[in-house]
């Protein structure tokens, strides 16, 4: 209870850190620096660059970025009053988006203009840790007044300019560390989670532990992608096709979730819709990834529209599965509850924003790889949680098994084999085998003397002292009434008188004195014809000790 109590409580707590990350808006960004407002024009085609930047009343400050639609745009801060040293070189940070090419002018106090102008990579050679991009500003003597940006080719899917913040190197150096920190603890938890899992699947074969290392597998991807990592790694890598392998990997990682759900839990949770909803869904998120991966740059506000109902239909298969696992009580329900809390709120949010519910925040894009390394560590816990149930429903199978083999094969009165497990044990031992053949003297005497109940106690005494008086390696059992047979290596063979001996030393119910006779044959017993041979022998010998008196052993040496 107090485990549960914790998870609980750390799920509230992951919850809330990362929900409130979602909501800061731009202008708390302590990673972007001073938030700077922003203005846009539709570029006409002949605007002059060096007038436009001296003329920011031109600019549309109200309408909404994303209803101006896409095409060419051009962009302005407003008054910026800082200046650019060598000792602290001042950055203007920017969200990346989905565009084609894009140029910065710089306007300084002293009329200077520097301009800056990607190249076929788009701005990938400004991407920083976070996937925002740092444009230098020259150290000069004169303050920096505004920058206007001239964007080609904006999709416009969320906006034109978004985040636009100054800032300086040591802070983006800072942020650019932090976030590090988080995306390489993010990388190594997942490597070490799905080494970990793969093993256990090589040695248990559970769907859910494959469907598990493959959406860590593609949350690593993701997390490459969404960070600006690729562009580290990869610094030929065209910015857009960053973006495309951003929608690809989380389309991918959707549809590896919707198979671990449906894995996870067990089976008497998924009903046959619920089964064939998460399978479609298991197949949309990918194909909606893959479609913006390929078509994107046609059409990306309507590939990234289809993408997003794409991931809100994922998150409408957690309702009916988390109803369907209320109703059958399963184990599973409250740590898949507390794994799934964050990432399905941002990821709701997320959704909002791209239909412009939310405004854009830099915490809200770099949100989804805290809420998964949060769901991954709390699943890592369910997973365990999951392979407990099964190695305990495995155990009690196989104890099931064992006991119904046990009672298969068991004399239920005695505790000794009965003769099918007997005869099945028996045929083919190698080498002589020696057989005993034991019955009881007089047994229908003991059941008039003792009743059925003393009769049968006399049964389990018999019975003991034959077992323990009888080698390790030998069978024991009951293959009649009063009858027991007794099976052991001829090479050491059973002293008959001994034997004899401790059975009439065994004390009886009421002291009643029991003996038996005992007819005993050693030969082969490859096969159902040397038992047959072996059995007659030993009963031969069995009825002339009866006949020379009882209480008595006979021998023969070997089987006719």
């Amino acid at each position: 209870m107090l485990v549960l109590r914790f998870l609980r409580l750390f799920a509230l707590i992951g919850a809330s850190i990362a929900l409130c990350g979602a909501i800061v808006p731009a202008q708390a960004q302590p990673s972007a620096g001073r938030a700077l407002t922003t203005c846009v024009l539709r570029d006409s085609g002949e605007m002059n660059p060096a007038e436009l930047i001296r003329h920011p009343e031109r600019f549309d400050c109200k309408t909404p970025q994303y209803k101006l639609g896409a095409g060419d745009f051009w962009a302005i801060t407003g008054p910026l009053d800082a200046v650019s040293t060598i000792e602290k070189p001042l950055r203007i940070n920017f969200a990346s988006l989905w565009q084609r090419q894009l140029s910065a002018q710089l306007l300084y106090a002293d009329g200077s203009i520097h301009t800056y102008r990607t190249d076929a990579r788009g701005i990938t050679p400004l991407i920083q840790l976070g996937a925002l991009a740092a444009l230098p500003a020259p150290p000069s003597d004169a303050k920096l007044v505004r920058v206007l940006w001239h964007i080609e080719g904006a999709a416009n899917v969320r906006g034109i300019l978004l985040g636009a913040a100054l800032s300086d190197a040591p802070r983006n150096d800072a942020t650019n560390l932090a976030m590090a920190v988080l995306y390489a603890a993010f990388g190594g938890m997942c490597l070490a989670l799905i080494v970990y899992n793969f093993a256990l699947w090589c040695a248990m074969r559970y769907r859910f532990q494959l469907h598990y290392c493959v959406l860590l597998a593609v949350l690593i991807g993701y997390a490459l992608s969404s960070s600006g990592a690729m562009a580290w790694l990869y610094p030929d890598i065209v910015n857009n096709d960053r973006l495309r392998f951003n929608y690809l990997f989380l389309g991918l990682a959707g549809g590896a979730t919707a198979l671990f759900t449906l894995s996870f839990f067990e089976m008497k949770i998924r009903s046959r819709r619920l089964d064939l909803y998460t399978r479609v869904i298991a197949t949309t998120v990918p194909v909606s990834g893959l479609i913006v991966f390929l078509f994107g740059a046609i059409n990306l506000r309507l590939a990234d529209m289809i993408y997003t109902l794409a991931i809100l239909g994922l998150i409408s298969i957690v309702v009916p599965t988390l109803w369907q696992a209320w109703k059958q009580r399963s184990h599973f329900l409250w740590l898949f509850s507390i794994a799934w809390s964050a990432p399905i709120a941002l990821a709701l949010m997320r959704i909002l924003a791209n239909l412009h519910v939310l405004p854009w925040s830099f915490w809200l894009d770099n949100s989804t790889v805290i809420s998964m390394m949060f769901e991954a560590l709390v699943s890592a816990l369910a997973v365990a949680y999951r392979i407990k149930f099964l190695r305990e429903e495995r155990d009690e199978a196989i104890t099931r098994e064992v006991l119904a083999r046990r009672l298969a094969d068991t004399d239920p009165l005695t505790g000794l084999l009965n003769r099918r497990a007997f005869l099945a044990q028996a045929l083919g031992r190698p080498g002589e085998q020696q057989l005993l053949i034991a019955d009881i003297d007089h047994f229908k005497r003991v059941n008039e003397t003792l009743g059925h109940d003393g009769g049968d106690e006399v049964l389990r005494l018999f019975a003991r002292t034959l077992r323990t008086a009888a080698p390790a390696d030998a069978l024991v059992a009951r293959i009649g009434g009063e009858e027991f047979a007794l099976l052991a290596n001829a090479a050491v063979p059973i002293e008959l008188d001994p034997l004899l001996n401790k059975l009439r030393q065994t004390r009886m119910p009421f002291d009643l004195k029991v003996t038996a006779s005992i007819g005993a044959c050693t030969g082969p017993l490859a096969d159902d014809r040397d038992w047959k041979a072996l059995y007659r022998a030993a009963d031969i010998a069995l009825f002339e000790a009866k006949s020379a008196g009882r209480d008595r052993a006979r021998a023969r040496r070997e089987a006719a």
